[in-house]
């Protein structure tokens, strides 16, 4: 039986582990810190880039296959660990109706539905919106899954199906043989694999960076804030001049997201909460009357144009990488994990990875 070593308990990597166990593979995944509690944990879980129509054909392919498999794995997930994910086909109002044009566009090429609403009709689908808003585009095929509550059932279905998972161990060096992989090295000692993968999120270009290959891969701050609100205020994902607001079942709305360039520093700042607070009034007035319940940040593995490294490395054989997903690493981690397998397993791939192979220069 093959064995195979993922470096990154995040979504990237947990979804891969996934892929990997259920074709018959022995998996590993050692994990730095906690199983899912970085960038993954931090996201919102929207299931679609906050304007598709900006995203690369890259990312809308990832996306839209991994929109096709989401019901069936949050049906999977939770028959296997009684956890659920809180997958919502909740839909997606976009105020910037400035660029209306293009998003017809973008839906026609890509057969998405694209309804545009406005004056009573779009009071009526969210009545909190702000008085001001007298128009929107709505996306009534994105969905939403709680992020933590998704990893939480992956880890779980992963260690029920024996997958083994190394929390708290650093990989310091890679086991090498005449230059194929045979493991990795860690605080603990080697840990022996047959295939290497590389799912670390924004320590993945450091990583890959030591071992010879060229990743553009950095760290991308985004800080958020959670308003404690009674169930039903907010209807839909609402999405404007880059902030959006994520309503939960439980009445929960989140705030996000900033973009920050602070290197590896998860701490928030003022500033931050200010602009998150202000930026969710402007759309969702009755939110004044909510108390904040938490603010938090993390750190997206930011890429050039947003767009993952999925690939083998270029000279050392048995080592891959799947990472660099930036803002929207839940909603790519189905295809990413499959089309990795693919690869590693060398199999036929869902479509063609070659638009994901290592960048040939460094640099975000």
């Amino acid at each position: 039986m093959t064995n195979c070593l993922i470096i990154g308990a995040g979504v990237i990597g947990l979804m891969t582990a996934r892929e990997l166990v259920r074709s018959g593979v022995r998996v590993t995944v050692i994990e730095r810190g906690v199983a899912g509690r970085e960038s993954s944990w931090a996201g919102g879980g929207i299931l679609s880039p906050l304007y598709p129509w900006r995203a690369p054909q890259a990312v809308t392919q990832l996306v839209q296959w991994g929109q096709r498999y989401y019901p069936v794995l949050a049906r999977e997930l939770l028959a296997e660990t009684g956890i659920d994910v809180e997958y919502t086909p909740s839909g997606m109002l976009h105020l910037d109706v400035d660029e209306r044009d293009q998003a017809r566009r973008w839906a026609g090429q890509f057969k998405e539905r694209l309804e545009p609403l406005s004056g009573g009709a779009l009071k009526k689908s969210e009545p909190a919106l702000a008085s001001a808003v007298q128009s929107a585009l709505y996306f009534p095929g994105v969905a939403q899954v709680r992020n933590p509550r998704l990893l939480s059932a992956l880890k779980a279905s992963l260690l029920q199906q024996g997958v083994r998972i190394e929390e708290h161990c650093e990989v310091t060096g890679l086991a090498l043989a005449r230059g194929k992989i045979t493991g990795v090295e860690t605080g603990r000692g080697v840990i022996p694999a047959d295939q290497v993968i590389v799912a670390a999120g924004a320590w993945s270009g450091g990583l890959f960076g030591a071992w010879g290959g060229r990743l553009n891969i950095a760290p991308v701050r985004g800080q958020m804030i959670l308003f404690h609100a009674r169930p039903g205020l907010l209807k839909h994902i609402v999405v404007r001049a880059e902030h959006y607001l994520i309503p939960r079942r439980d009445g929960r709305v989140l705030s996000g997201s900033t973009v920050e360039q602070a290197g590896f520093d998860r701490s928030t700042t003022a500033a931050a909460l200010a602009e998150l607070k202000t930026a969710a009034l402007e759309m969702v007035p009755a939110l004044a009357e909510c108390d904040i319940e938490r603010h938090w940040a993390g750190l997206r593995p930011g890429s050039a144009h947003g767009i993952p490294t999925i690939a083998a490395h270029p000279e050392i054989g048995g080592l891959y990488v799947n990472s660099g997903h930036f803002r929207n690493g839940i909603a790519q981690a189905p295809a990413s994990a499959r089309l990795m397998v693919d690869m590693v397993l060398d199999r036929p791939a869902i479509f063609d990875g070659t638009v994901y192979a290592m960048p040939a220069e460094s640099g975000v």
